[in-house]
Formats: C-alpha cells, structure tokens, sequence
C-alpha cells in the first residue's frame, strides 16, 4: 500500500531530481533493457509536492524551460509544475451584516425584483425613494422586465452609501430559487467592482445557505493558466441580516461556503490542463485537501493494483507512460450509522485507445476525469459540514493511451471479482475502470449505499441533452431520493430504465460478460454493465457526461468544468443522516 502522495520511493524520486518515476519507463518488450534515466539538469525545479508550490512558473512554456517550453521538457510523468487551482479559492470572504440598504458601504447593491413596477415590493420602493425615483425611471427607460436572472445596474450617484444598484429579476415565488439568482448575479455584475452587499428575499437558513453558495460559485473564474488575470471581480460580499449573530444563520453561511468550495474545486479540477493535471498530480491534491481536514487517505500505484487483481483497471492503463492511481478517502465521523461510498471515474484524459476518438471528439478529453472531481467535492464537503454520516470516496484514475502495450479490441481480462470481460470498444473504457472500483468497494467498504459519478456515455447526452444527468438504480425508494435531492440543489436529473431487456447485448461467447453492447442504448447498457460488479449492495449510477462540462456558459453554470454532482450528492447525504420523521 501506498501511505501518502505517491509512496517512499515518489519521494526519494523527487529528491534526486525527477526525471523518470521509480520502475522505469512502461511498456517495453520482455528481455529488451530499459532506457536508462536522463539525468536531472543541474539547477532543474523540483517537482512540487503540495499545493502551494504547484506553478512557480516565470514565463509562458514557448519561452520558459522551467515550465517545460519547446526549449526545456519536462517528463510527462512527473507530478505537476504549474497551478492547477483557481487562486481567488483563497481570497473570497462573504459575512453576516446588519447594515441597512441604505447604509451599506459597498460597490453594489443588490436586491431583487419579482415585477418591473416598484410599487410591487416594498422594499424596492423605499429604495427607489431614497434614490429620487432615480430606480423606476431606469427600469421603465431600459425596458427591464425583472425576467429570473436578468439584471439591471443603475448608479447610485451618492444618495446611499452604496456605488451602485443592481437590480435582479426573480420569481417571487421561491425564496431560495431568487436567493440563487441573487447571488450568482451579485457575482457576475461585479467585473470590476470587488464589494457586494445583497438584500435577502427571506431571511432564513435556507436562504442564506443558497446565497452563499451562489455568491462563491458565481465569482468562480479559472485562471491559474493567465499570465495576465482579469482585474477586478467580487472579493467581499455582505448578506444583510436583523441579526448577524444568529446561530442558525451563521452554519447556513458555513454549510453554503462548504459546497461551494467543493464546487469550484471540482471545477478547477477539470479545467486543469491534461499535462498538468494526471493520476499522479489528481492523488496529490486530493491528498492534500483530504488531510487538511483530518481525513483518512489511501492511495495505491500499479503494483498495489496488480497484487489486488484489477485488471480491468490496469488493462486501460496499458496504454499510458503515466502509471495508474486508486484514491481511497474515508470521512467517519464518531457514531455515525450509515456509510455510503462515492465512486468516480478519474479518466484524466481519454484518447480512445486504439479506438482512437476524432479529434474534435478529443479535444475536452480532459474532463473525463469529472466523475472523480464530483467524488472528492463530495467527500470534503460531507467533512466541513460535519454531516452525520460516514462518507467515502474511492476514485480511479488513468489515462487511456494509445500504445505498443495498449489493450485490444478483442481481449479478454478477469476482473477482481472473478467475472472474465471480453474487450469489444476500447473507448469504452471508464466502465472498466469503474467495475474494479465498485466490486473493491462493495467487498471492502460494505456500504449501505453505493453511488458512482461518471462522464460514461455519448449515448446519455443523446436522450438527455447536455444539461440533464441519467439516474440509474433498481432501488425505488433509493432512485426517489437522489431525484429529490437533485431538486434541493437545483441540479436536473432523469431517471432512466434498467431495461433487462437489453441484457443480452452484454452475453460473450468466449468470456462471461462484453463490455459493450450494440448501437442501441448505449447509456442503459453501460449502466447494465457497472450493475454486474455492485452485487447486493444498493447503487446509484449517475451518468454526468452532458452538465459536467460546459461547451459555454448555461444558467449559472460557467464554461468548462461545472462541478455538477457535488451539490446533489451533499443534498443526499442530508436526506439519509436526517432523523425518519425528518427524512
């Protein structure tokens, strides 16, 4: 087992310098001899082994050695030398105030609009008549018709203490759903502003707890990759409370932070470069993050998997010059009663294979590791709210690579429970990845639940479109609540059949089961096939390929990764700590 990042000798590999990690370069023909390591260059950077020094990069990499340019490689093994995390992470702060609209210094003020008539709200038309009926004129002259998420930004022009107004379009139906319009507006009409101060819709936890989320995910920006990042942009925000001292009101505020950190980690995750971001760097951040929360971490290398017999996992990774990695994070808090494990598929790129993807189909490869971003938001969450529930979160990670050693169509590999898979489409590899993990995980763990979060299927993405997630799960009740929970965090789902109808698609003639079946539903037989590895134990398998990346921003999800499945996943875990009567 490998205690740590990578495992003593990753750490004596760090010291000497880099260069190839321990064993050698993969995939070279039995008898032949290894290529012998380069030596390290004489002042070369140490790789880094936390988060901090990831990315003390100088330059561009066209014109920059250290960051591994046309003019100084650096070994795609090694863990990575560049920033992987959005770095505002650490630098946005939201509080409780007690300020009035009229009295808070601030850059914007925000509050919402449910009708473009002032008259309607009360507190819009007392704010309209400090401001000299200067806001009704705006709303009546630029046409706003306080559609949900619209907004409208007027100058306040020093009759309150704040800069600006911003008005923003919300139901007025639901208080929480206006709270996540607010918020997330709040974030995006401050591109050069830093402050916000927003009036509530409702003064509750619930509220609050969306407020923060919304506020935090909305400022959410990726430029770690930026030699020059955008000024300006939200970095204080103040949600205007009676009283800012209330219990209740300050662990909404908590809880909706946590999430929202989740979130956005998720999404830095995904973002990050290919390059940068592989099995050995995704151990060492979650790594990382885990501990700073006191949480239990295990992760193993190729030899701990080969000992194991996952070879399924391992028959992906063929492939790849960059070895595979199992990430185990355990969350158990004291006296907890339930468990339930998250599984994630952690393709950290995906060329297909030998079944090599088209280019264009190639290009946000990248984000086939997002089931596994979604897993470890999951877990860290669960942590920071203190949930009452143990958690676990078990991640795959790989790359599939082409390859002299790349697996073949046509193969067939015994999997670590003893089921013989024969090989049809080696881009269907995520499936492969992931039974491995789930058969570990129900034999291991022995969960009352198993929930798995993949980009696993095109095939999803035709039925649902690219906004909706495919629930699977032969448990009604189980199905019942995670599409509740999917209306707690405002995350769309859809339940889809496990038709057994369609078994049969999976039957072998040489092996106990295919990995795939025909042309026709691709989504609901890969969900058939994860069904094969979970047994007994009760499971969700959610397919996340459509909304866990964005070809463009959509609602108030950004371009690229979106973090889709954290706040759900949280949401879940809540509805199975809570008391009976309460769930």
């Amino acid at each position: 087992m490998i205690s740590g990042t990578c495992g003593d000798e990753l750490a004596d590999w760090r010291r000497r310098g880099g260069g190839p990690p321990p064993g050698g370069p993969r995939g070279a023909p039995p008898g032949r001899p290894r290529a012998a390591s380069r030596p390290s260059r004489p002042g070369a950077p140490q790789p880094a082994g936390s988060l901090e020094n990831l990315g003390q990069r100088c330059q561009p990499p066209r014109r920059c050695r250290r960051a591994g340019g046309r003019s100084g490689a650096r070994d795609v093994r090694a863990p990575a030398t560049r920033p992987l995390l959005a770095p505002f992470r650490r630098t946005m702060r939201i509080t409780l105030s007690t300020d009035s609209p009229f009295s808070a210094t601030t850059d914007l003020l925000v509050i919402g609009a449910s009708s473009p008539k002032v008259d309607k709200d009360e507190g819009l038309a007392k704010l309209d008549k400090a401001l000299g009926g200067v806001l009704g004129d705006y709303i009546k002259d630029e046409g706003f018709r306080a559609k949900p998420g619209t907004t409208l930004k007027v100058p306040a022009r020093s009759r309150v203490k704040a800069k600006w107004v911003v008005v923003v379009g919300v139901g007025g139906e639901d208080p929480v759903a206006d709270a996540r319009h607010l918020g997330h507006a709040a974030a995006k009409a401050s591109a050069r502003q830093k402050s916000a101060s927003i009036v509530l819709p409702e003064e509750s936890p619930a509220v609050v707890r969306a407020l923060s989320e919304a506020v935090f995910t909305g400022a959410y920006r990726y430029t770690a990759y930026k030699t020059r990042r955008p000024k300006g942009g939200l970095s204080r925000a103040a949600l205007l409370v009676a009283d800012k001292k209330d219990a209740a009101l300050k662990t909404a505020l908590a809880q909706g932070k946590a999430i929202a950190e989740s979130v956005n980690l998720a999404r830095d995750l995904v973002n990050a470069p290919p390059n940068d971001l592989n099995p050995l760097s995704l151990a060492d951040i979650s790594k990382e993050e885990a501990e700073k929360l006191g949480l239990k971490v295990t992760i193993w290398g190729k030899k701990e998997l080969e000992k194991k017999g996952m070879n399924l996992f391992l028959a992906v990774n063929r492939g790849s010059a960059i070895e595979p990695r199992f990430i185990h994070i355990a969350y158990e808090p004291e006296g907890a009663e339930k468990k339930v494990a998250f599984v994630g598929k952690g393709l950290t790129f995906d060329a297909g294979g030998l079944c090599l993807k088209p280019p264009k189909s190639m290009i946000d490869m990248k984000c086939d590791m997002s089931g596994a971003a979604t897993t470890l938001g999951i877990v860290l969450a669960a942590a920071k709210m203190k949930l009452p529930i143990a958690v676990h979160a078990i991640i795959g990670s790989t790359e599939n690579m082409t390859g002299a050693a790349a697996y073949r169509p046509g193969d067939v590999f015994t999997s670590l429970d003893g089921k013989t898979v024969e090989i049809i489409n080696t881009d269907a590899e995520g499936r492969l990845v992931l039974a491995d993990c789930l058969a570990w995980t129900r034999d291991e763990l022995k969960p009352d639940v198993m929930v798995d979060h993949a980009t696993l299927t095109g095939a999803c993405m035709v039925a649902l479109g690219p906004y909706r997630a495919a629930v699977y799960s032969d448990d009604d009740d189980l199905a019942a609540h995670y599409a509740e929970a999917g209306e707690t965090s405002d995350e769309k789902l859809w339940r889809m059949p496990l038709d057994d109808d369609l078994r049969s698609m999976l039957d072998s003639p040489i092996a106990d089961v295919k990995h795939t079946g025909a042309q026709w539903g691709g989504s609901i037989t890969a969900a058939l096939f994860l069904r094969e590895f979970v047994g007994k134990t009760p499971w969700v398998h959610l397919d996340i390929a459509g909304p866990a990346f964005n070809d463009g921003p959509h609602g108030r999800a950004p371009k690229g990764g979106t973090g889709f499945g954290v706040g759900v996943g949280v949401a879940f875990l809540e509805r199975l700590a809570a008391p009976a009567d309460e769930g």
